[in-house]
């Protein structure tokens, strides 16, 4: 994987602007340690920052080629899992190759088939390619939104980049926010409005979207999409479908020609990958090399509950037994975790999913001492049916985002002039109403069917994308390469049209895709009930959290001050228990997890230098 950076001008010559693209790439190394470059022409520059997987010496970006007189070049982050698919077919039209990289093939196709090379792509990827001869810019981003990508439009310019942070180190760019970009980091995030940026200007590709760039104007569009229709296939068939599915999926993504491995947590969907891995390692005398996460002492306070009912480490042992794996399990303590909130923060560009986010940057930095591409199984929850709002009535009727159902809370947190100003109830109101208009119906539909066409929905475009920008940001952080094999967009179009009933197979959440993966996995772990990934149970976490947060709201120079309900938060501080039932934001995300997201929303003011305009 990469990061890349672009800047089209109509009303600039910016071949002499390679101080400026350098700037942008330098924000963007981590990313791409093992090389960079840059490409300046006329009206238009490519910076790139390279992490290199396949066809090491190849592979070098900018890359340009020419046909027929015209030349091409393109900045591209990501990983195409049909690449010799690709490869054959142009070869078959007359295309001759210079090495054996994704990114050739990606620019040869584009070559051949223009715009309409996107619906040939099966991968993860975020790229901008430049036409000399018709003067424009293609930007394009993968159906489920695994690799991200921003830009900053004005009427005779774009500039883009994989991360804000690139953005903001390009001198037109201020760090600014306004009342949407508020209403989004208080009642929205951690996750995002698709295409919003929360940065004033900023905006997103929205994933499954290109766009055009050319001296008419810009032009933006959805080049894939949900397609509600009838299944048609028999309970069998759909078993042999689905089976078929996840073990391409996972099988193509294990190409590299760099060490690989697995993050397993002794959860279904890790496993069903690392067995998959593992055992097509074993038919070329390999073994796999597998990494798992858990805190010091955390077996002293783990307390089972309906969301997390057993601990991960004994089924991770079996997995590991089973399959013959090279097993690498990492413990943080407590205060690594605390200490690495703001490191999160600067991964993410934005206050994210705290200790969720930060054990995960912790946990990628050691996986990079050992390889530098994982697998792992986000996804497979969103796709058929994990989390508790497929499952839970109340979640289900909630009116907002099931995720998001305690809205009481959040509105507490924000201080009543800021209420006033950005009339959070109605912002969340109206984004939820965007994303239900956005639902393509089934014919099928009909009283509760139709519910988990909504739940699903929903969480597919509003709640994963949260999942895999985390999953991008803490590893890309630390040039750790994760790939997530359930999101192959196949599956998702296929398992999108299955009925909830066959989901939903005994009434077990992700009931089919344990019924897919029988022979695969040991019965027990086939049929383990979910588990999320894992976050610290020690008591340390809350008390240090509070500490920090208590330390800002006592600094008059502190950003939140005009921000937040002081009173409020300092009420629930001093009896965190008040609010223990009130997950704020999914699963894990209780009480202790907004005294962090509090912490990292001030240090992300500071550190950005955010302006309020």
């Amino acid at each position: 994987m990469c990061g890349i950076v672009g800047w089209l001008d109509w009303n600039r010559d910016l071949t002499s602007s390679g101080s400026i693209i350098d700037g942008m790439v330098d924000t963007l190394v981590p990313r791409g340690p093992d090389a960079r470059g840059q490409w300046l022409y006329d009206h238009i520059a490519f910076g790139h920052s390279r992490l290199a997987v396949v066809d090491i010496e190849g592979g070098k970006q900018p890359m340009t080629r020419t046909r027929d007189g015209r030349s091409f070049t393109i900045t591209y982050n990501g990983e195409l899992y049909n690449t010799e698919d690709l490869r054959k077919e142009l070869l078959l039209k007359g295309y001759v190759f210079q090495g054996h990289s994704d990114t050739e093939v990606l620019l040869l196709s584009y070559i051949e088939w223009g715009c309409d090379s996107v619906h040939k792509l099966n991968g993860i990827f975020a790229f901008g390619i430049w036409d000399s001869f018709n003067e424009s810019l293609f930007l394009a981003r993968d159906r489920m939104g695994v690799k991200p990508l921003f830009y900053f439009p004005q009427s005779d310019s774009l500039i883009f980049a994989s991360e804000i942070k690139a953005l903001l180190a390009h001198p037109q760019i201020p760090a600014e926010i306004d009342e949407e970009g508020l209403a989004e980091l208080f009642m929205i995030a951690p996750a995002r409005t698709p295409g919003n940026g929360v940065i004033k200007n900023i905006k997103e590709l929205k994933p499954a979207h290109c766009l055009l760039m050319s001296r008419r104007g810009v032009t933006i569009w959805p080049y894939w999409q949900l397609e509600s229709k009838p299944h048609e296939d028999n309970l069998e068939t759909t078993i042999e479908k689905v089976r078929y599915l996840v073990i391409d999926a996972i099988t193509r993504q294990l190409v590299s020609d760099v060490p690989l491995g697995t993050l397993l947590s002794g959860g279904l969907d890790s496993s069903i990958i690392t067995a998959i891995a593992a055992n097509q390692y074993k038919e070329q005398n390999q073994v796999l090399s597998t990494f798992s996460v858990d805190y010091v002492d955390n077996h002293k306070y783990f307390q089972a509950n309906d969301y997390q009912p057993n601990p991960d480490a004994p089924w991770i042992e079996k997995m590991s037994r089973h399959f013959s794996t090279d097993h690498h399990a990492f413990y943080f303590d407590t205060p690594e975790l605390i200490r690495s909130l703001e490191d999160a923060v600067l991964a993410r560009d934005l206050p994210g999913m705290a200790d969720v986010d930060s054990s995960l940057l912790l946990f990628s930095r050691k996986i990079k001492e050992n390889v530098t591409v994982g697998l792992s199984g986000e996804c497979a929850d969103e796709i058929f049916g994990g989390y508790p709002w497929f499952h839970r009535q109340d979640l289900q009727n909630a009116g907002t985002f099931p995720w998001a159902s305690h809205i009481d809370t959040r509105l507490q947190v924000i201080s009543p002039e800021i209420s006033k100003q950005i009339d959070p109830q109605n912002y969340v109101a109206g984004r939820y109403e965007e994303a239900l208009q956005e639902i393509p119906s089934k014919q099928a539909d009909k009283g509760q069917d139709n519910v988990f066409t909504r739940i699903g929905y929903l969480t597919l475009t509003r709640f994963m994308p949260t999942l895999l920008d985390r999953k991008d940001r803490m590893t890309m952080a630390t040039g750790l390469e994760v790939r997530v094999p359930f999101c192959d967009h196949r599956i998702v179009e296929y398992v999108w049209n299955i009925p909830w009933e066959i989901k939903n197979y005994q009434g077990r959440e992700k009931g089919l895709l344990r019924l897919a993966m029988e022979g695969i996995l040991p019965e027990d772990i086939l049929w383990r009930k979910k588990s999320p990934y894992p976050k610290t149970h020690n008591p340390q976490f809350l008390s240090g959290v509070r500490q920090k947060l208590l330390a800002v709201l006592d600094d008059p120079s502190s950003p939140l001050k005009d921000l937040v309900n002081r009173k409020y938060i300092t009420e629930i501080a001093e009896n965190p228990s008040s609010n223990a039932n009130k997950p704020w934001f999914g699963q894990l995300m209780d009480t202790p997890r907004l005294f962090a997201f509090l912490y990292q929303l001030d240090f992300w003011f500071r550190r950005y230098k955010v302006r309020i305009v």
